[in-house]
C-alpha cells in the first residue's frame, strides 16, 4: 500500500528528472529541445502543485485544523517556483543561456529546500492525519499527477 509520502516523493524525483533534462539540453544550446523539456517539467510541476493545492492541503487542513501552518508556507513557495519557471521560459525564448542557468540554479535551490520540508515534515504529517482516507486520497492525487510520472 502506497503512502502519501511515497507517492508524492516519487513525483518529486520525476519532476527532478524532467528539470535536469531541460538543463542538459539548454547547456547544449538545443533551444527547441530545452523548451520542450522545460514544458514537460513545467506541466509535471504544475500537476504536482495542483494535486497538493486542490486535494492534499485542503484535506490536511480540515483534518489537522491547521490552515496557517506548513501548507500556507508551501503555497507561497509554489508561487515563487511558478515565477521562476516563467523566467526560465523567457530566457530560453531569448536564447540567453546565462539567464537560464542562473534562474535554473535559483529554482533548483528552491525545489530542494521545498521538497525536504514536504518529504520530512508535511507528508508524514499528512499520512498521520489522513490515515483513514489514505487509499482514496492517494488515488485522487495519482490521477492529478503527470501520467508519465506514474510508478
Amino acid at each position: 500500500m502506497t503512502s502519501i509520502a511515497e507517492l508524492m516523493t516519487h513525483d518529486h524525483r520525476s519532476c527532478d528528472h524532467d528539470f535536469a533534462r531541460a538543463e542538459t539540453l539548454a547547456n547544449k544550446k538545443d533551444w527547441s529541445g530545452a523548451s520542450e523539456a522545460l514544458e514537460t517539467f513545467a506541466a509535471g510541476l504544475e500537476a504536482h502543485f495542483q494535486a497538493e493545492e486542490q486535494d492534499l492541503f485542503p484535506r490536511f487542513e480540515a483534518a489537522a485544523g491547521m490552515t496557517h501552518g506548513p501548507t500556507q508556507v508551501m503555497r507561497g513557495e509554489h508561487v515563487e517556483m511558478r515565477a521562476s519557471v516563467e523566467q526560465m521560459r523567457a530566457a530560453l525564448a531569448s536564447r540567453d543561456l546565462d539567464e537560464f542557468a542562473g534562474e535554473a540554479e535559483t529554482l533548483l535551490i528552491l525545489m530542494q529546500q521545498h521538497n525536504m520540508k514536504e518529504e520530512n515534515i508535511l507528508y508524514p504529517m499528512c499520512d498521520m492525519h489522513l490515515a483513514g482516507q489514505r487509499d482514496a486520497l492517494v488515488d485522487a492525487l495519482a490521477h492529478r499527477l503527470a501520467p508519465e510520472h506514474a510508478a
